[in-house]
């Protein structure tokens, strides 16, 4: 076994404590991984945010530590606390690629090459093919075949990555996801979740399809060299520097363009269409979406077309054309529209706004579009465009409906998006101020409800922001962004949202400087750089929120500002400076007057600055004040004035049984521990319960 006190366990305690801070249970133990350093090399010292840097601090550590045996024993007591590299699931696995084609057709080459790589003598290089080719000539479908024709050989796993949906730093996490891991135990940081999730794979026989690549750059941070991993990376042109077996996927010969056509279409179909179809293989060029999309019409005569002739060189655009013109009206209409924007994906409610129809009649239209292939419909019921026919419809609406019509139609779709968002926000979080005060006919039944509908249309809500951007209308950027806090705060996706929390701060500031708008911005931009483990940025965002507060004569905003850079500072183990924060935000809620905004707020902020004091306090070794501090926390939230907060009171009781046990007082910290598991075990607080279940492990089991 490890010894504790090795520099190489003590490093591993420290790498593990900052990668888990994605739940309240890791940032407690962060915290108290700052004190505890804190006390062993007597002096305060920064909080590690890279891998360098986390060697760095065990170095610091082991130097003291190997000649103090007090010291010693209260970092091997700290580490018996932590736990390790979070846990996988192990129940069977559940493959993640998408359905398996009904039909296929002559890929035997490249089937055979990706079989030779993934037999062939490891030698330490990873087993690494790229699949290239241009849209529409079937790299992902190919990726996919070959995938589950193979699926005896991994066990483990068939890992799926649309890296044309996903944002570079939420690819590590969405395969996380796939493996089985817990939303809340995937590591905040996208450098902790790529290096996590390539230690889970050392070991595993897995496949892993990267699909839609654009760049070397995007694909090599999730490579491994594992001899039972292979992966698959699909792109559309060939990817320099890469170092994988290049298999260029070109169109289908003629021979092969007629079996597809039969298996599609039948043998009579094809046989009845003798006369059509060489037009048809001509303007199909050997694409296999071309060829499954005209399967349906193989008899029919080519539409007239001016655009058709100009697409000659595309089969792709030739094929969405010649679908289109094959419409019926109402369909052709929602096509064009519904395709203005690049939307991740649109449900039926979404697809009616761009059309101005009413959703049974979007969901006839949606029906027809997809089986002309003009649009696909995901696992989860919604529906997308490919990007060459998303282009395809966006320049016919220029052409068909004029601009004018293109504007109404992405701005009412924007509005359902503001609509949903704030309706949302205000069911999810019902008694914050943050939360826009903004008239929405969207209502939800429940928080829970609300959360889950703002986390399922996150992507889409991001895309509402840039198009609202465009289309200059400030007002509802910022009314979508604020509407984005609850989601942020109970549910995360921080690295999916900060493109519009950047674009929303950087129009507050040019448009309405000095505003509530823009410290709440500000500040809601700071929460998610500092979830992110950014917080040298985080740090200017909190510190623009508070002037933003100020210059606008909002107290409680300015307070919570100033409030949320003191816990900032204890991210960053800067205990000193995080104090004097939560004095600065007392002495701004003292200037709250019985009948100021804000007032009835007051009695609940000025307990959670009394937590905060406390946990800086601790922070600092100054742990019989910091128990005051704590004790008259717990005092409020476990009173029947607050309504009684069992969360806040479970966390507070933590704080103090944690300052107890750094003071060498088991005895004093298990009573607290027990009171709060009791709390929490009616809040389903799992990460919590697992955390408290470790601190009372270190008051009952003997040194």
């Amino acid at each position: 076994m490890l010894d504790p006190i090795s520099l190489g366990a003590i490093g591993a305690v420290l790498g593990a404590v900052g990668s888990g801070m994605a739940n309240e249970a890791g940032r407690w133990a962060w915290e108290s991984a700052g004190g505890l350093v804190r006390r062993i090399t007597g002096r305060e010292v920064p909080a590690p945010t890279t891998h360098g840097q986390v060697d760095d601090v065990a170095h610091l550590v082991h130097e003291r530590i190997r000649d103090h045996p007090e010291l010693a024993r209260a970092w091997a007591d700290f580490a018996r606390g932590v736990r390790g590299t979070p846990g996988i699931a192990t129940a069977a696995h559940r493959p993640s690629l998408p359905t398996a084609p009904r039909s296929f057709t002559n890929r035997e080459q490249a089937l055979k090459l990706l079989d030779k790589e993934a037999t062939r003598p490891f030698e330490g290089r990873p087993r690494l093919a790229l699949l290239h080719g241009p849209e529409g000539i079937g790299t992902s479908t190919l990726a996919v075949h070959w995938g589950w024709r193979q699926s005896a050989r991994f066990p483990d796993g068939q890992l799926h990555a649309d890296l044309r949906t996903l944002a570079p730093e939420a690819v590590a996490g969405t395969l996380l996801r796939q493996l089985g891991m817990p939303e809340a135990e995937i590591p905040p940081s996208a450098e902790d979740r790529t290096a996590l999730f390539r230690r889970c794979l050392t070991d595993r026989r897995l496949l892993l399809v990267l699909d839609h690549a654009r760049s070397a750059a995007q694909v090599k941070p999730l490579l491994v060299a594992a001899p039972d991993v292979v992966t698959i990376v699909v792109a559309r042109q060939p990817l320099i520097d890469l170092g994988a077996l290049r298999i260029p996927v070109g169109p289908l010969a003629r021979r092969d363009a007629v079996r597809l056509l039969t298996t599609l279409a039948g043998k009579p179909a094809v046989a009845a269409a003798r006369a059509t179809l060489p037009a048809v293989l001509d303007r199909c060029a050997g694409s296999p979406y071309a060829l499954c999309a005209a399967a349906p019409r193989l008899a029919d005569p080519p539409a007239p077309s001016t655009e058709a002739a100009v697409h000659e060189s595309d089969p792709v655009l030739t094929a969405a054309e010649d679908s289109y013109r094959r419409l019926t009206p109402g369909a052709a209409r929602l096509y064009r529209l519904a395709g203005l924007h690049d939307w991740p994906d649109l449900d039926a409610a979404a697809a009616a706004r761009a059309a101005d129809v009413d959703e049974a009649e979007a969901v006839r239209h949606l029906e027809e579009l997809a089986g002309a292939l003009l649009v696909e419909q995901t696992g989860t019921g919604r529906f997308r465009y490919r990007p060459a026919v998303r282009a395809h419809a966006e320049r016919t609406a220029a052409a068909v409906d004029g601009i004018a019509t293109c504007s109404a139609s992405v701005s009412r779709v924007v509005g359902h998006y503001r609509d949903l968002a704030v309706g949302a926000a205000r069911a999810a979080l019902p008694q914050s101020w943050r939360v826009p005060a903004a008239p929405s006919p969207v209502s939800y039944p429940d928080p829970g409800a609300a959360v889950a509908a703002l986390a399922a249309e996150a992507r889409n809500l991001v895309s509402a922001v840039r198009a609202a951007g465009d289309f200059g209308d400030r007002d509802t950027v910022t009314l979508l962004c604020q509407a984005l806090w609850p989601l942020q705060l109970k549910a995360g996706h921080h690295d999916v949202l900060l493109p519009a929390l950047r674009t929303g701060t950087r129009i507050a500031d040019a448009h309405v400087p000095g505003s509530r708008t823009a410290g709440a911005l500000h500040a809601q931009l700071a929460h998610t750089l500092t979830e992110l483990r950014r917080w040298d940025e985080a740090e200017s965002e909190a510190e623009a929120a508070a002037r933003e507060e100020r210059a606008a004569g909002h107290a409680r905003g300015h307070a919570s500002a100033v409030e949320f850079l003191g816990l900032l500072r204890l991210r960053q183990w800067r205990f000193g400076e995080a104090y004097a924060c939560f004095e600065e935000a007392g002495r701004i809620l003292d200037g709250i007057g019985p009948g100021d905004e804000g007032a009835a707020d007051l009695p609940r902020a000025r307990a959670l600055l009394e937590r905060h004091r406390g946990r800086a306090l601790r922070g600092l070794g100054r742990r019989e004040e910091a128990v005051a501090h704590l004790e008259r926390a717990l005092g409020f939230f476990r009173s029947g004035g607050s309504g009684g907060e069992a969360y806040n009171a479970a966390r507070a009781l933590t704080d103090l049984a944690e300052t107890h046990l750094d003071g060498g007082a088991p005895e004093a910290a298990l009573p607290l521990i027990d009171e709060a598991l009791a709390a929490l075990a009616r809040e389903n607080a799992t990460y919590h319960v697992a955390h408290l279940r470790a601190l009372r492990e270190r008051c009952v089991t003997p040194e």
